[in-house]
């Protein structure tokens, strides 16, 4: 295994563009495992580490520009307001020693269905900035996950950043585990409400074949939100309505059986995360409890 050690972006785009089939490794939470336990044997590493800007983050007017490399811990200390999802399932992410070293650029390149940042970016609506000696190009979130741990990159490509809108409304995140954190989920869930264009996004992890939206609830709770002049009136969701979007997200899964749970209770986990959820950030954006909601990193 050779290993290349770029020290500026331009180098680490040429390095790729030489050697395609070469690894990125930047926190390396990742890739080590499948490399410790000989999963995974490449023939490159190439290590970002020396690439500083990759590490830094930029808020704009109206979107955050995050480094690939900006570490879980950096989101949750600096972002909590702009990035309040993902700021949540940052705080989900194995241990204080990890969340220093991963980023979400490491969770978007392995693209593992089970990766814990991948809901709060489907619900956020985020797009994925990658690069190569060729150009740039931005990738919308929903077309980025292509299959089991495959996603829409090209050979030489590299993720540089990653652009998400600042929140206009609340946002939630959920995690079924063993424990809050240090585990893989057996399923999560993300909501955003997006009061600004009067839409609601979500997304699912570990309960499909890639990460996903429950697009068809979205669809509905999108439309009785607008008919109901909901988002003017600030009414309480009815239980029915709340009940049948569980529903809907639920039937959005296509789980399997493992060692972590079955693809019945995945399915089920989701429908109550997805209720629970919805009713945490719909309690926010009422200003019920005073925007508590919005701060609550729970564990369905």
């Amino acid at each position: 295994m050779d290993f290349l050690r770029p020290a500026s972006w331009e180098d680490a785009l040429a390095a790729k563009a030489a050697h395609p089939t070469a690894v990125p490794i930047a926190g390396g939470t990742d890739v080590m495992v499948e490399i410790n336990f000989d999963h995974r044997r490449p023939e490159y590493l190439l290590d970002l580490n020396r690439v500083g800007e990759l590490g830094d983050w930029e808020v704009g007017e109206e979107s955050v520009r995050l480094g690939a490399s900006v570490p879980y811990a950096a989101i949750m200390d600096n972002l909590r307001g702009e990035l309040p999802g993902l700021a949540l399932a940052s705080h989900t992410v194995a241990s204080p020693q990890i969340r220093n070293r991963g980023g979400v650029g490491g969770n978007l390149g392995t693209a593992s269905p089970a990766g814990d940042a991948h809901p709060a970016l489907l619900a956020a609506g985020a797009e994925v900035e990658a690069e190569s000696v060729r150009g740039s190009r931005l990738i919308p979130i929903d077309a980025f996950y292509t299959g089991v741990k495959r996603n829409a990159l090209a050979p030489d490509e590299l993720i540089r950043a990653v652009h998400i809108k600042k929140a206009a409304g609340p946002q939630q995140y959920s995690k079924v585990g063993t424990r809050n954190a240090m585990v893989i989920a057996v399923c999560a869930f993300g909501l955003a409400l997006h009061p600004d264009t009067r839409t609601v996004r979500t997304g699912i992890g570990s309960a499909a074949p890639t990460p996903v939206r429950a697009k068809t609830a979205e669809e509905f709770l999108n439309a009785t939100l607008e008919e109901g002049g909901f988002w003017d009136n600030g009414r309480i969701i009815n239980p029915s309505v709340a009940k049948k979007f569980a529903e809907l997200c639920a039937a959005a899964c296509n789980p399997i059986d493992d060692v972590r749970g079955t693809a019945r209770y995945r399915r089920h986990a989701v429908g109550i995360m997805a209720r629970r959820t919805l009713t945490w950030t719909w309690e926010s954006y009422r200003g019920t409890d005073g925007g508590v909601a919005q701060q609550r990193g729970r564990v369905a």
